[in-house]
């Protein structure tokens, strides 16, 4: 089990820098996004990345970016529906559907902000839910009894329509769930908080890592990624984690996926492009040439 350390100081440091920059309200960054490119970086579709999903029955690989939704499966990646700005994404399990938020792109004729959208099709086309003109987030996640979200108020609704306030002295960079469980893992600057009841009450993770990114590959193996890159695994929902290797580039978002033959598939987008680790996160390659 992981511990708290002295560098955990710093690791929460630099994720208070993260959230600052990210505040709900910002149409050009979210938790866990890079803000330092005015352009696309080499390897990705869009200079800004909000959200990384995988899916271990396809192997499809999304990315949800300031200039919409792409399969970066293959290179090069390839556009999905409209140039909305995805803030926050999220997937209901392998067979969907798509859950969104954020702002309208140029010639969009959605509010804005544009509330919570929902894709039945894969994200060629989106239902507006809830909330139109009232909410961006910028955190999200699906879990078994519904969507636990925050606009700068964490949000958990049943069914995308109707919502209930939750109180939190704390905002996350990231949300992390699964549509098989109700246990919700929220990464802020003081650690990780954990939700066993789909984010209707939380406990601080008293002796967890201070991570920014959180990812469940299953309904009870999760990953987590410090601000530096060093990866950590947790087989028990996210109460006891192990470190593992390191991602050696910026990370701006993560996935994962426990494959039908036990093997856990960890994908991490990164300014050079998309990386993958078939080892439980000990190494890191570009996805691609895996």
């Amino acid at each position: 089990m992981t511990r708290v350390r002295p560098a955990a100081a710093i690791a929460a440091a630099a994720l208070l820098l993260t959230l600052t920059a990210c505040a709900p309200g910002s149409t050009t960054a979210t938790p866990g996004s890079s803000t330092a490119q005015s352009t696309p970086a080499s390897g990705l579709p869009s200079s800004h990345v909000h959200g990384l999903s995988a899916n271990g029955q396809t192997g499809q690989v999304l990315m949800a970016t300031h200039d919409g939704l792409f399969d970066v499966t293959k290179s090069p990646a390839t556009k999905i529906g409209a140039t909305n700005d995805l803030m926050g994404f999220t997937t209901g399990g392998a067979q969907g559907p798509f859950y969104a938020s954020g702002h309208p792109g140029p010639g969009s004729d959605l509010p804005e902000p544009m509330g919570l959208l929902k894709s039945s099709d894969g994200g060629k086309t989106w239902e507006q839910l809830s909330r139109q003109g009232e909410s961006d987030f910028h955190a999200m996640t699906t879990v078994k009894s519904g969507i636990v979200a925050f606009d700068g108020t964490l949000r958990t609704s049943p069914d995308g329509r109707t919502w209930k306030t939750v109180s939190a002295g704390w905002k996350p960079a990231v949300l992390a769930g699964h549509p098989g469980s109700d246990t919700v893992l929220a990464t802020t600057q003081e650690g990780i908080q954990r939700s066993t009841d789909a984010g209707t009450t939380w406990k601080p993770l008293a002796d967890g890592p201070v991570i920014q990114f959180a990812a469940f590959a299953n309904p009870t193996e999760a990953v987590g990624v410090e601000p530096n890159g060093t990866v950590h695994y947790s087989t028990d929902a996210g109460e006891t984690w192990t470190k593992k290797g390191r991602v050696e580039a910026q990370v701006l978002a993560i996935a994962a996926v426990k494959g039908d033959d036990g093997s856990l598939g960890i994908w991490a987008a990164t300014p050079g492009g998309v990386v993958s680790s078939t080892d439980g996160g000990m190494t890191f390659r570009p996805a691609n040439a895996q």
